[in-house]
């Protein structure tokens, strides 16, 4: 397994990350996390990522059960922001609410700190000075090591950094993005942003749900059991030009004895801003494909390749 800095921090965290948002749910029962969690560690993936808001708490909780006699052999990374209770204070990026959704998390993981704390989306009624003196509160109490932002703008993250910067408070260090090789926005502003700035970029969807994996055939119903069948998020990717891609992805990358998803990845992983890359699994056989991703460095003459199939 590959490491990288953790943005400018001094953590060093997996090229393959580990997403979790389907952790405590009907398939992924404790016993299957436990046996998910046991591979990763052995694979040398140290990099977790959740949030309070998956699976309604449960993804935290069975990390922390799980992590109980091992806690410091992963770098665990949780966030709040969506709603969590009925009150209407219950969402959000106030200090509040923050100061509630990390004793929860904490409790829930178990733990008496937490990694990496992300902002999960950005909240504009939320003045971002309240938002990174709460943070910067957190840190210096020892509840939370690092922070990060989710699903932030350029300009977003660059004011927040620049109001730490200046107030001597503790930046982002990274920025979860939704990055793969059908959404390639973030190259516009926020991935230059990163470059000249040393903040670590986490792509999260980098299969696009499942689509890139090749998994889904044009004219085909999607597998059973699989995203596809009921994820408005994956069929808005079943385009005839979108299955063509994915043909010659998949063409392509058996020419050189690797799988689409592999290339998919291995393609984020050519970006020197990308930190890591978060990829959800449900079953066992899909992070050993992550964690094969990993051992496939492209050259700049492949990467240049991948982008020519988009046409």
């Amino acid at each position: 397994m590959q490491y990288r800095q953790l943005g400018r921090s001094g953590a060093r965290v997996s090229v393959i990350g580990l997403g979790t948002n389907r952790f405590g749910y009907d398939q992924m029962p404790q016993s299957e996390v436990d046996r998910v969690l046991d591979a990763a560690a052995d694979l040398g993936i140290n990099f977790l990522d959740s949030a309070d808001v998956y699976q309604g708490g449960r993804s935290e909780e069975t990390i922390g059960v799980s992590l109980k006699s091992r806690r410091q052999k992963f770098l665990v990374a949780t966030k709040f922001h969506f709603k969590t209770g009925e009150g209407p204070n219950d969402w959000g990026a106030s200090r509040l609410h923050m100061s509630y959704a990390v004793e929860a998390s904490l409790r829930r993981l178990q733990t008496d700190a937490i990694d990496l704390y992300y902002i999960h989306t950005y909240d504009e009624t939320t003045p971002l000075e309240e938002l990174m003196r709460g943070l910067d509160d957190l840190v210096r109490a020892g509840k939370v090591r690092y922070i990060g932002a989710s699903n932030f703008l350029a300009w977003q993250l660059a004011r927040a950094n620049l109001l730490a910067e200046l107030r001597g408070w503790s930046p982002f260090v990274v920025s979860q993005s939704h990055y793969h090789l059908l959404e390639r926005g973030v190259e516009a502003e926020l991935l230059p942003f990163c470059r000249s700035q040393g903040v670590g970029l986490v792509p999260y969807f980098p299969l696009a749900g499942g689509f890139l994996t090749g998994k889904y055939q044009r004219g085909q119903a999607a597998p059973a059991g699989s995203r596809g069948e009921s994820s408005d998020y994956v069929r808005e990717y079943m385009t005839e030009a979108n299955y063509s891609f994915v043909e010659r992805l998949s063409a392509w990358a058996q020419e050189r004895g690797h799988t689409p998803g592999e290339a998919a990845q291995a393609w984020l992983l050519a970006r020197p801003e990308v930190c890591s890359v978060i990829s959800g699994v449900t079953r066992l056989p899909q992070l050993l494909e992550n964690v094969r991703a990993a051992e496939w460095v492209l050259t700049p003459e492949e990467v240049g390749q991948i982008d020519a199939l988009r046409v």
